[in-house]
């Protein structure tokens, strides 16, 4: 193996639970034996699944601060609306980056014609923590339809969707606070991708549907590759059938993290003032 080749340092199995209004997820972290991998601090996976007319489900309103959001929707649509008045539908292949800041409200729901007529529901919501200088910055919302994600197909055999970062020659359409790559990979049957991210900087791939080999590891449906930190270049293969996988790879920030629910800050104090700000309304209020 070349020096600068990555390898697996952990698989982490995820678990399963509920969020929003109920609607079932598959999370790989965080979770007590990986709580985050600095930058990421969650990633959930919601289906595939097929609805029935009245069956999908969403986040009622919630509120934020101190960390970044990408909300990632593949199959269904996903109405957003926040406090400070943005409001954009997010349809099947299209995506919303949030940068929460000083704190935001937002509500995530299937959209009626959606909720009407059921189908496949497939997304992923991933948090990006941001510094401590920058935990207070004004909240933005960035929306990207499937036209704007740009994709790039592999001789190798691979077709990948890039979010943020750059990869295989494109760009994806966020401006992003701290240095991540965010890529959705969907690999032939015997198809490979190779990776490259600066050595110290912290990789991972979350495989979405079908088995995977990273760097040379088995990998099953839902689990997660953590790599080493000391190489630049990683490869990910299907060596079965077709499969699909999020590649995740940023920047370590470094700095202590305090998170409580839908708040991640540096010290509890400022969890506390969070609580009390939401409750006071700082962080805007949803319209009636």
């Amino acid at each position: 193996m070349a020096p600068t080749e990555r390898t697996v340092t952990r698989v982490a199995r995820p678990f399963h639970t509920h969020e929003g209004a109920g609607f079932p997820v598959r999370r790989p972290f965080p979770t007590t034996e990986l709580p985050f991998l600095d930058p990421f601090l969650m990633v959930d996976q919601v289906g595939p699944i097929d609805l029935a007319p009245g069956e999908a489900k969403g986040a009622p309103p919630h509120p934020h601060r101190g960390f970044e959001t990408i909300q990632y929707v593949l199959d269904g649509d996903i109405a957003n609306a926040d406090s400070r008045g943005h409001r954009a539908v997010v349809r099947g292949g299209g995506a919303q980056w949030l940068t929460a800041g000083s704190g935001i409200v937002h509500e995530a729901l299937p959209t009626e014609e959606f909720l009407a007529t059921g189908g496949r529901q497939h997304m992923l919501q991933i948090w990006v923590n941001l510094p401590a200088r920058l935990k207070s910055l004004p909240p933005r919302s960035q929306n990207a339809e499937a036209a704007d994600l740009p994709s790039v197909t592999t001789p190798d055999g691979a077709e990948l969707t890039v979010l943020a970062g750059s990869s295989h020659g494109v760009t994806g359409p966020f401006g992003t606070h701290t240095p991540v790559l965010v890529v959705h990979a969907r690999l032939a049957a015997g198809g490979r991708a190779e990776f490259t991210a600066p050595a110290g900087h912290n990789a991972m791939v979350y495989v979405l549907t079908g088995d995977a080999a990273v760097a040379g590891r088995p990998l099953a449906d839902g689990h997660l590759a953590v790599l080493d930190r000391d190489g630049e270049h990683f490869t990910v293969e299907a060596p079965g059938a077709a499969a699909e996988v999020l590649v995740l790879a940023g920047e370590p920030i470094g700095e202590p993290v305090a998170r409580s629910g839908p708040f991640v800050m540096n010290t509890a104090a400022e969890l506390r003032q969070a609580e009390k700000d939401f409750a006071n309304g700082l962080m805007g209020r949803m319209p009636v």
